[in-house]
């Protein structure tokens, strides 16, 4: 990333990873340790010092789910329906790892309201947590507290999973024809395998209109979903609530990071989860103050992961890095 001041580094530095969280907290989705939600960002030494780096995130109703280099997972937060996948549905203040994936490589996860879902490296779809819309594909309504294979997918390599409220998306790898497959509720669309109203389907179908393109990203959010093409196209499907589908000025909480590497947030503020140190909501972005080492260290990537009232990031420096 390009910045006013040139940093000096030496030469195969070792990284380091600082992982930062703040809003909502009372499901214990913070990691923190504590039930409460906080206003301002809050290092997490523990999970900064958990060992190898956080390769990907993602955020939730109220957990979060971590992977970490070499293919481990971590989860934490609300698990009241199993979406943890420890065997238990109970919550956890501090992340832990998933016992059902030692031994696998898992290379995508998603997190939804109340369900998870995780794509090992041969291509393999997991999902746990609430499954009273279906949205876990397993052909039933019921809930599962460990990862289940979605069997549907068996022959099928996927390349990513999407989960909403009730509701998942599925993008399968390589140029196939039916890329795209929906699950769970779909009383707003957000399934679009059907041109009629369809309440909830618990195995997969192929969404339409986007057979004949090449998808190359997915996204599920309330109960609305998204697709991108190879072209930039992005298609939008399901329910319109303020403004998702994109034809409307109205927004809850947003947070962005600037080309020069400061995180701005605005928006909906109940929680403190705009991390500016109160509970106010916001109509113009402001920045997020991380402390003076975190906004001075120019040798740094920074990636910003938000769930339902709560934010994470994720920043990466070069250990012994020096500004001249």
């Amino acid at each position: 990333m390009e910045q006013e001041q040139k940093t000096v580094q030496e030469n195969d530095q070792e990284q380091h990873q600082e992982i930062w969280s703040w809003g909502a907290g009372t499901d214990g989705q913070l990691a923190t340790g504590k039930l409460q939600d906080e206003h301002s960002p809050k290092l997490l030494r523990s999970l900064s010092a958990v060992g190898p780096p956080i390769t990907l995130l993602s955020c939730g109703g109220a957990h979060a789910i971590a992977v970490i280099s070499g293919g481990r997972v971590l989860t934490w937060g609300r698990g009241s329906s199993g979406q943890l996948g420890h065997g238990e549905m109970v919550n956890s203040l501090q992340p832990k790892f998933v016992k059902a994936f030692e031994g696998f490589v898992v290379t995508y996860v998603a997190a939804g309201w109340n369900h998870s879902g995780f794509i090992s490296d041969s291509g393999a779809i997991f999902t746990c947590g609430d499954g009273s819309f279906g949205q876990l594909g397993h052909g039933d309504y019921k809930s599962q507290c460990s990862p289940q294979e979605v069997s549907y997918f068996g022959s099928k390599q996927v390349e990513q999973v999407a989960c909403g409220m009730r509701h998942s998306l599925v993008l399968l790898r390589g140029n196939v024809e039916n890329q795209v497959y929906g699950f769970g509720s779909g009383k707003r669309g957000q399934l679009g395998i059907s041109t009629d109203k369809v309440k909830s389907t618990s195995l997969p179908q192929i969404t339409m209109g986007l057979t004949n393109l090449k998808i190359v990203n997915i996204s599920a959010n309330g109960d609305h979903s998204a697709a991108l093409s190879g072209e930039g196209k992005l298609f939008m499907l399901g329910g319109n609530r303020h403004g998702a589908l994109g034809d409307s000025q109205k927004t809850s909480s947003m947070n962005n990071v600037s080309e020069n590497g400061s995180i701005m947030t605005w928006g909906w503020g109940e929680h403190g989860q705009l991390g500016l140190g109160d509970t106010n909501d916001q109509t113009a972005p402001r920045v997020v103050s991380l402390g003076r080492k975190f906004n001075e260290e120019r040798a740094a990537t920074s990636r910003v992961y938000c769930g339902s009232g709560f934010s994470f990031v994720l920043r990466t420096y070069d250990v012994g890095s020096v500004m001249r």
